[in-house]
């Protein structure tokens, strides 16, 4: 089993700066190799193969985190399913998880939610995608800071307040307002309760 993530920059056309490319290249460089594990495509679609399933979810929050410290934002759907086909190109690779994920991206603007994931289990999906659905009521309204704060905490997870704010340049006062206004902890419980789900659903 793996996941795929299919994406697109919201607003893409309105930005002024043409930077946001390169920016969200650089975003995706973490995830590994390009164009094998990742690719940017028809100027403002990506793609990624998360090959830990359980990882899936939070790291389409991380992406969304850092667009959103940018000021920028994205659609995305996770599809989950197995890959049959791998070719040099993730964007021309295929399996279930591919067709789960591209299927649903095509319905994420008409349904007007920037993120939502599909297994093939109809329970499963819908269970997640409601719980995902109340976190975007908060995680789409992020402003720059406390995106940027969620960011360093997911890529930083066993650093303390006091460590955070040492990186982002403020006291351990102002990252616990980031924390809470970005509603950190929900993400989190939202996060470890996927796992738990995902991992069940592999079996």
């Amino acid at each position: 089993m793996t996941s795929v993530i299919t994406g697109d920059i919201i607003g893409s056309r309105q930005q002024k700066s043409k930077d946001w490319v390169e920016d969200l290249k650089k975003i995706l460089s973490p995830f590994g190799e390009t164009p094998s594990q990742w690719e940017v495509y028809r100027g403002d679609e990506f793609q990624i193969e998360i090959k830990t399933p359980e990882e899936a979810l939070l790291s389409a929050i991380l992406i969304k985190a850092r667009l959103k410290a940018l000021k920028l934002d994205a659609r995305m759907s996770i599809g989950f399913g197995d890959k049959t086909h791998n070719a040099e190109r993730i964007s021309e690779s295929n399996g279930s998880a591919f067709i789960h994920s591209g299927e649903l991206f095509e319905t994420l603007k008409k349904q007007k939610v920037t993120l939502a994931i599909r297994t093939g289990d109809t329970i499963f999906d819908e269970k997640i995608n409601l719980m995902l659905q109340l976190a975007l009521t908060f995680m789409d309204n992020w402003l720059a800071q406390p995106a940027d704060f969620v960011a360093m905490a997911i890529e930083n997870p066993t650093l303390s307040q006091e460590e955070l704010g040492q990186k982002l340049g403020i006291n351990q006062a102002a990252v616990s307002r980031r924390q809470k206004r970005a509603q950190f902890d929900l993400v989190l419980h939202l996060d470890r309760y996927f796992r738990t789900q995902i991992k069940q659903l592999k079996v």
